[in-house]
């Protein structure tokens, strides 16, 4: 009996094993399976190493089959060095250390764009327009930016002396500015227009996004602001967290925001409004163009899926895949696309990339047609393969491609020519020559940024001027005749950069927002689709 017993015993251990390695054995394989491809992989770098015609940097041998491994992957899985990874650090922190200016490389001279405000450089009296020509006494004409900025960037507390030339004064000025912990605003501006429209630009979605937006929104109220326009033009996005705690902002109760859904349980994950904000009544018009990404898209398919607002511009990127950042042991990191993220409608925004290499899949993007016009209903994707789904409203929606806006607005389109003096510079440095002359007479003619904007002109000789300068500093063929149909583009961007020295960023808004079409129909919709607003909130 005691046998019997005990044979059963053995046998139902047994089984137990068994049955623990069979429900494991394709975990115990696959482990395997990586442990031979680690090895094989060690292998060749052995070979190469030791046997290459040439000195090898494994470094970089090691760095590049990383990069290969991922590029098979998604786009967006990618393999960040340490140098980036600091970088990438700095800007979701919305911080860095050390002189906190903005500069821009002209004729090979370090030139003073902006001393950022509060920051070091601004404290000691650097001005826009100050050419800084030597770094620690030694010369700096001819550096590249990467140069400048690793001369300039150090830990807070370090000194630096710099040697300056500006404009009006005889001798170079020395400076000697100690580095300090420099913001990086994810709010750019926030100004009133029309009395009542509040417009706020969000650049980036770091750690101090919703912070920004709420200062920025609460001084705007306090001047009378009752209407919203959030221009998320260009903006690619960031962290998620902050992608939901913007979109808060506007959508009351415990609404549905975004939802994630990956292979792994442990990256779907549900997020739902939660605080309270005065500005969920607030009517609500959202910009979007091609350069719109990931968080902002998700800002602007919560919006548009719950009716709150208007989606304004043109169709978004269309990047709907999470990444979760696995730093190395050398603090370099990848960034392994985990889950995909839903809008509350249950549309995925991620666009195709099967069968595309990284270059065709950011390209189709530059190449998208879109036909202009009111889109409340969504027929201008309604030949599109893409899944339907539908807004709060009962009205159509389509996933799989980005966001589409309820009004398809489009910006003029600029010639060749003047899209290469973008590149060259030249308007910086026609700007540049201009102040350097006409200062203090601008300062004295107009005192206001109003009276700026309403009064000051460039002449047609000044227009001549900066032709001169494109064509001799252009390395493309420039032709003047490309030139000329963007002339009030031109001269509006001419006049932007002169209103940002003297008023920074409004300045600089103020201006350009004058030959900004989706911001002018923005302006338009909120008399022209009051219906849409009222009673909705």
């Amino acid at each position: 009996m005691f046998k019997t017993k005990l044979g059963l015993l053995y046998l139902l251990f047994f089984l137990a094993i068994g049955f623990y390695i069979g429900s494991n054995l394709e975990s115990f394989l696959y482990d395997r399976k990586i442990e031979q491809n680690v090895e094989k992989f060690n292998e060749v770098l052995n070979y190469t190493t030791k046997y290459y015609l040439e000195e090898v940097d494994t470094t970089k041998l090691v760095e590049d089959a990383i990069r290969g491994m991922l590029k098979d992957l998604d786009p967006h899985s990618v393999y960040i060095s340490v140098e980036e990874q600091k970088e990438a650090e700095e800007i979701f922190k919305g911080n860095f250390e050390g002189i906190g200016v903005e500069f821009q490389i002209v004729n090979d001279t370090i030139t003073v764009v902006s001393p950022i405000s509060g920051g070091p450089s601004e404290a000691v009296g650097i001005l826009p327009g100050d050419r800084i020509v030597k770094i620690e006494g030694k010369d700096a004409i001819g550096l590249t930016n990467n140069q400048v900025i690793k001369k300039l960037r150090g830990e807070k507390g370090t000194k630096v002396n710099i040697t300056v030339v500006r404009p009006g004064l005889d001798e170079p000025v020395e400076f000697t500015i100690v580095r300090d912990e420099i913001p990086i605003h994810a709010v750019d501006v926030g100004m009133l227009f029309n009395n009542d429209i509040g417009y706020v630009v969000l650049t980036r979605f770091s750690e101090t996004a919703r912070k920004e937006l709420i200062e920025e929104l609460s001084e705007l109220r306090k001047s009378g602001m009752e209407k919203i326009i959030l221009d998320l033009r260009n903006n690619p996005g960031g962290l998620l967290q902050q992608a939901f705690e913007v979109s808060d902002v506007f959508i009351s109760g415990t609404k549905l925001i975004v939802y994630t859904k990956g292979r792994l349980p442990d990256f779907d994950e549900e997020f739902n409004a939660q605080q309270q904000y005065i500005y969920e009544k607030f009517p609500l018009i959202i910009l979007v163009n091609k350069g719109s990404a990931s968080a902002s898209e998700i800002v602007s398919g919560a919006i548009q899926d719950w009716d709150r607002g208007l989606i304004v511009g043109e169709t978004t990127f269309g990047k709907g895949l999470v990444q979760r950042p696995f730093i190395l042991e050398d603090n370099s990191a990848v960034r392994i696309t985990v889950a995909k993220y839903f809008t509350p409608s249950g549309r995925a925004i991620q666009r195709d990339y099967e069968n595309k290499d990284k270059k065709k899949y950011y390209e189709e993007v530059l190449k998208r047609s879109e036909k202009e016009g009111e889109n409340l209903e969504h027929s201008a994707e309604s030949d599109s393969t893409r899944p339907v789904f539908f807004t709060k409203g009962g009205r159509k929606v389509f996933g799989g491609g980005g966001i589409t806006p309820d009004f398809i607005v489009k910006n003029k389109e600029l010639t060749e020519s003047s899209l290469e003096l973008l590149k060259a510079g030249t308007y910086y440095q026609f700007v540049r020559n201009y102040l350097d002359k006409n200062r203090s007479k601008l300062k004295r003619e107009y005192p206001d940024l109003f009276s700026f904007t309403q009064n000051f002109n460039f002449t047609d000789n000044d227009f001549s001027k900066f032709i001169s300068l494109a064509k001799s500093n252009a390395k493309e063929k420039i032709s003047e005749e490309e030139l000329k149909k963007d002339k009030k583009y031109i001269l509006t961007r001419l006049k932007a950069h002169i209103a940002r020295e003297f008023w920074k960023n409004e300045g600089w808004y103020y201006n350009l927002l004058k030959v900004d079409e989706q911001f002018k129909k923005a302006i338009r919709l909120f008399d022209e689709e009051k219906e849409f607003f009222e009673g909705k909130f």
